[in-house]
């Protein structure tokens, strides 16, 4: 059994080599992604912020509308009635807690244009079949709406599957084809500003979003929501961005109608991720995504969301880097891999080592040394403090970006009720950076080595980055 003057050595003496050039190395690289992280949220706050000061100036015009159109002309009747037809596609399994919820939100769409809703399942034995079945009766007189049962999947995943099953049966006349998780829940003039950004620019390949994730208080939900934020940035361009969300994606529907550049054919021929997939066709054919600033949508986390649950998430979100269409995809996945594991440790490693030199400093001081007289460098202390204030900007750069995304949010969906910071706890969220980036390499490596994944039930197996076996 150890005793204090063995773990007061062992704590000395690791200080001491954590203050070498290589120790030193890893603790600034350390404090350089807090910071750089902290950059990309003050950069994707401004984005979100001038949007949201933009609708409330329009608010102050007299335009009580801007949660639909900044020019309230947009609304006229010569103009609703000239709005493209568009197909919403909504692939389901399961039924979760907040589901009915979003689906509602998702129907009840103040999209002036014609609209249809088409919810796909793999069988009517799925939960989902009999809730959404009384959802369309119950507003059967006020939308186009169908369920679709597709069947068993044997060549992709089965969201795909269902997704694909659900373009073959939409309107001939439908201009653009929207696919939405049964996790997000729409804004009224989420559809509308979606369709007004494809119309004014043809050439969009893909345009998409990305949920505010509503932790509902345990450590799991918290994981997601930190695993999130840093990909937020990504999506929170005002415009191009070459990052995707299957959770969101509006596209043109000739391209599925004529398989153009092999959408239908590579995600149908074993496709695992709608979304690697479709922006893996989108960077060899040089096709543009883009992200309005208002599409950033609720997304409240079950109440139940155990811990357990949030690994088996970020399996599947490790998994997907697995999966790739050609070879420069396979490459780019690789990079992100490796860029990932060593980011996220590199991360993780600066707390232990701050934890140690603040170990070193509390038993220095509990014997009765000074500084002074002590043989420990108060480098370790002075690391750190800096990796404290680093931390912290780092911290309040995320909470600002929470909370205009919150305040935005609010703005787009006036009828639902407020939003507000007050249930986020942030020393659940600082808790939650260490677990997720601790355990995001470790998950990359067992989906690397075990080449399948169980998702909802049904295991799917890879080979040459394609599904090779679903069982």
């Amino acid at each position: 059994m150890w005793s204090f003057d063995s773990v007061d050595e062992f704590l000395f003496t690791t200080s001491r080599g954590f203050c070498s050039p290589i120790g030193l190395f890893v603790q600034i690289q350390g404090f350089s992604i807090c910071l750089l992280l902290a950059l990309g949220w003050v950069l994707a706050s401004y984005v979100r912020n001038r949007e949201r000061r933009r609708m409330k100036e329009s608010i102050k015009t007299g335009n009580n509308f801007a949660f639909l159109c900044y020019d309230i002309n947009d609304l006229e009747h010569s103009n609703q009635v000239i709005l493209p037809r568009v197909s919403v596609v909504m692939p389901l399994k399961g039924f979760g807690e907040h589901n009915l919820h979003n689906w509602k939100t998702q129907v009840t769409s103040l999209y002036g244009g014609p609209l249809e809703f088409i919810f796909v399942v793999e069988s009517t034995e799925d939960p989902a079949y009999h809730a959404v079945s009384q959802l369309l009766k119950d507003y059967k007189d006020d939308v186009e709406a169908k369920i679709l049962v597709a069947g068993h999947s044997t060549t992709c995943s089965q969201k795909i599957h269902n997704q694909l099953v659900g373009v073959e049966k939409m309107h001939k006349d439908s201009k653009y084809v929207l696919f939405l998780d049964d996790d997000v829940r729409l804004h009224p003039g989420s559809i509308g500003a979606l369709t007004a950004e494809m119309e004014k620019n043809p050439d969009i390949f893909i345009q998409t979003g990305y949920p505010l994730d509503l932790p509902s208080g345990s450590l799991g939900s918290y994981c997601i929501y930190e695993y999130h934020m840093p990909c937020s940035m990504g999506f929170a361009t005002g415009g191009r961005t070459f990052f995707l969300w299957g959770g969101c994606m509006m596209m043109h529907a000739d391209d599925f109608r004529i398989d153009r550049h092999g959408v239908v054919s590579q995600l149908r021929d074993g496709g695992y991720s709608d979304d690697m997939t479709l922006a893996a066709i989108a960077g060899a054919h040089k096709r543009l995504i883009t992200s309005p600033p208002v599409a950033v949508f609720p997304h409240p986390l079950a109440s139940d969301l155990s811990f357990g649950r949030y690994w088996n998430y970020l399996r599947k979100q490790t998994f997907v880097l697995e999966s790739y269409t050609t070879k420069v995809n396979w490459i780019m996945n690789r990079a992100l891999f490796s860029v990932h594991c060593y980011v996220s440790w590199g991360f993780v490693a600066p707390y232990l080592m701050s934890g140690i030199h603040v170990a070193a400093a509390l038993r220095l001081y509990s014997k009765g040394y000074s500084f002074s007289e002590a043989v420990l460098p108060c480098t370790g202390l002075l690391l750190a403090g800096c990796h404290a204030t680093c931390t912290i900007i780092e911290l309040l750069s995320m909470w600002n970006l929470t909370r205009i995304e919150v305040q935005l949010c609010n703005i787009l969906s006036p009828e639902a009720p407020p939003m507000s910071l007050a249930s986020y706890n942030w020393c659940l969220v600082f808790v939650a950076m260490l677990v997720d980036n601790f355990l995001y390499p470790l998950s990359a490596f067992r989906s690397h080595f075990s080449q399948s994944i169980n998702w909802s039930g049904i295991r799917y197996q890879l080979k040459d980055g394609k599904i090779h076996k679903v069982l």
